[in-house]
């Protein structure tokens, strides 16, 4: 599912060139620094600095929801979890990575086409990762060339659907890193939610 981002602040820029090519090119567009965690294995490292070692989530979750004990474990959990990472080098790391988007509206104003993404569960030995962002602005647009600008009008004025990589590259919010849950669509699943101030987005087509 896509739909329109809502953002709370305007701290990055959301009017951005439309890149072309494979994830792997982003290394040389990135601020210096930057850790992509997009591939499986950096983010399950990224964790590794970060916590250490996954939770047990078999006993955080006992009888599931209804387990009178459920949310005093998984409380303790974050809370656990977040006195422990004080002091961490890694939570100041500028981190990178990507939602699926897909091109939804051509603006004549700025050349550029509007863009509505979906988040990405990221299967890894910790449990699903699933990024949040905070302070991305609503009105992410991507713009391309002026040659490439008409071959996607054209497309987009066919109905057919343009997908696009959304590169988001921010900071972990100290106070609420990591929130630590369970999927609602998977019983006992552990879904791990970095929380991340976007500094910067981009936009990359799929290709």
């Amino acid at each position: 599912m896509f739909w329109a981002p809502f953002g709370w602040g305007l701290e990055a820029n959301a009017v951005r060139p439309l890149l072309t090519g494979p994830l792997s090119s982003l290394k040389t567009l990135l601020p210096a620094g930057s850790h992509m965690l997009i591939e499986t294995k950096a983010i399950e490292a990224f964790l590794d600095e970060l916590d250490g070692a996954p939770p047990d989530w078999a006993t955080v979750y006992g009888h599931g929801h209804h387990d009178p004990g459920h949310d005093d474990r998984l409380f303790n959990l974050n809370r656990e979890r977040d006195a422990k990472r004080e002091g961490n080098p890694t939570l100041g790391w500028l981190v990178t990575f990507v939602w699926p988007g897909e091109l939804s509206g051509y603006d004549p104003k700025t050349g550029g086409f509007s863009v509505a993404m979906g988040p990405k569960f990221n299967p890894t030995r910790w449990g699903v990762v699933r990024f949040k962002f905070e302070d991305l602005p609503s009105n992410l647009t991507a713009v391309p060339n002026p040659s490439r600008r008409t071959k996607l009008r054209k497309q987009f004025e066919k109905e057919q659907k343009i997908e696009v990589h959304v590169v988001m590259t921010g900071r972990l919010i100290p106070t609420e890193s990591i929130v630590y849950d369970f999927s609602h669509d998977q019983e006992g699943l552990g879904l791990i939610m970095p929380v991340v101030r976007i500094e910067r987005v981009d936009y990359l087509l799929v290709r």
